[in-house]
């Protein structure tokens, strides 16, 4: 039994520093585990492509982002929005399946992107979207 812990550890050890994504676990009440990678926080949430695109802007708008574009393909749509600071934020939300959505949120510009930002939009779009209707 040590032998199959310590070789599971080496694995795990192995995985995360040949840069596999980082798993965070979400805060709160229905939450979910979300993926950390090339500076994109994704999230796959149970519910319509739509009300996932509402939830979105919505939280955007609460945080006061301004969206600047947005484009929309039937299967996936993407905000390009801008903080107060001129910082780029882009979310982009994807049909997985029936009721079963991904949203992305990518913080900043290549090398410098902030986690802690797309941790709270995310934030904000998990309560406009795990909110009971």
């Amino acid at each position: 039994m040590p032998n199959r812990l310590a070789a599971a550890a080496l694995i795990l050890n192995l995985l995360v520093c040949a840069g596999c994504a980082a798993m965070v676990a979400g805060a709160g009440a229905g939450a979910g585990v979300y993926s950390y990678v090339s500076g994109e926080l994704k999230r796959t949430y149970n519910v319509p492509f739509d009300k996932a695109v509402a939830g979105s802007l919505a939280a955007l708008q609460d945080l006061k982002i301004a969206v600047r574009h947005k484009t929309s393909s039937g299967i996936t749509t993407t905000i390009d929005a801008e903080k107060s600071d001129k910082t780029p934020v882009t979310v982009s939300i994807a049909i997985l399946g029936t009721n079963l959505t991904e949203v992305a949120v990518r913080t900043g510009v290549v090398g410098l992107w902030d986690k802690k930002v797309s941790e709270l939009i995310h934030a904000h779009i998990a309560k406009r979207l795990l909110k009971k209707s």
